[in-house]
């Protein structure tokens, strides 16, 4: 008995095909919100889908290199790492090529990432990413830069009214270190912090002692930014703390005074960020029940200070309002080919036949080119 051949539209768990009209759309909604990132002088890099695994997983490469596919080159002999995040590469580049460029730096770029595993939220291991990298700049409004940016480019392709969540993610770390927790009540604290476990953390903080036991107030601020600011701004934080909540509030006010509208949250003690973050993380949301479009933060391209910002395009495509597809022109055999370009350059798609078999029902078109102009085809039936 033979097994039956496998499908062959059949993927690999976390990888899909993106049709029409969905990949045309997709790739529409990247180049405006590069636009928007170009407009704003970030100049765009495009670094190779592999490089040396050394050089992949060094800085804050390493964060990656759990969810890095890995192969060996037959020309070198070296091993090899498919990237799963693009970030580290441009850091590479800033630090290398374009190592003597007068900083700050302004980079963007767009391409494919691919992970080991995806997440039960996230199942996708195939991630197109967009986004821009501000290397060399440490300073509250060169965060506030970033994540305005991400702001502009979602307003550019329709995507009105996003929020902005801000999280901490080395607030606790700083509390804890105060405290001197290490070991296993470390991680049950941490434990108990990833999970929202109030009740959890409340116990253990108070083993721990101050300044461990000011967790708990600070995981119930989480929220709008005013009142998660007041509630760090009461804490009584030892000065690594302190200069975190600092460098917080004066994030949120360089944003404030460039969008004053934009609704901001903040959490101090949660990080939903990639582990090479060393400062403020960010999450852009979409309006209802849209999810993450895009995600950034402050963290270290090699020896200088760099904060950025990734957008999803995938994420995107799914919030963005979808564009009515340009009106497809049938282009008989025989027909004027300067006035099928000039349909084109009104908008136009012109789809030409190639036989007497072809028909505009057959290739989707609505209109018909018809006197040097496209008739719908209802007026010729």
């Amino acid at each position: 008995m033979t097994e039956d051949p496998p499908n062959p539209a059949l993927l690999p768990s976390g990888l899909n095909d993106l049709l029409p009209p969905e990949a045309a759309q997709e790739a529409t909604l990247v180049e405006a919100m590069l636009a928007v990132f170009a407009g704003h002088g970030y100049e765009r890099v495009k670094p190779p889908l592999l490089e040396f695994e050394d050089s992949l997983l060094a800085g804050s490469g390493a964060a990656m290199a759990e969810q890095t596919f890995r192969l060996m080159d037959p020309a070198s002999h070296r091993m090899m790492g498919l990237r799963a995040d693009i970030t580290p590469q441009v850091a590479r580049i800033a630090a290398t090529r374009l190592g003597d460029v007068p900083r700050p730096l302004r980079l963007s770029y767009s391409g494919q990432a691919l992970r080991v595993s995806g997440s039960q939220l996230a199942p996708e291991r195939q991630i197109p990413q967009a986004g821009i990298e501000l290397i060399g700049a440490d300073s509250a409004e060169a965060d506030a830069e970033v994540a305005l940016l991400g702001v502009e480019a979602l307003a550019a392709i329709g995507i009105a009214a996003p929020s902005l969540d801000i999280t901490l993610p080395t607030m606790a770390p700083a509390l804890l270190d105060a405290a001197g927790v290490e070991g296993e009540a470390r991680r049950r604290l941490a434990r108990a912090l990833d999970r929202k476990d109030a009740a959890a953390v409340t116990e253990l903080a108070a083993i721990a002692g101050p300044p461990a036991n000011g967790l708990t107030a600070l995981l119930t601020a989480a929220g709008p930014a005013d009142r998660a600011l007041q509630a760090l701004a009461d804490a009584e934080l030892p000065p690594a703390a302190r200069a975190i909540a600092d460098n917080a509030a004066a994030i949120v006010t360089a944003i404030r005074a460039r969008a004053p509208g934009l609704r901001i949250t903040l959490d101090p003690v949660e990080f939903r960020g990639l582990r090479y973050h060393v400062g403020v993380a960010f999450t852009l949301y979409g309006p209802g029940r849209t999810g993450e479009l895009a995600r950034g933060g402050r963290y270290r391209s090699g020896e200088e200070p760099a904060t950025g910002l990734t957008l999803y395009p995938d994420a995107v495509r799914r919030a963005a309002p979808a564009a009515p597809p340009p009106p497809r022109v049938f282009l008989p055999l025989g027909a004027d080919p300067v006035a099928a370009a000039r349909l084109r350059t009104q908008g136009f798609i012109t789809v030409a036949a190639l036989s007497a078999a072809d028909t505009p029902q057959r290739l989707r078109c609505g209109h018909i080119l018809r006197g040097g102009s496209a008739a719908p085809i209802e007026e010729n039936a």
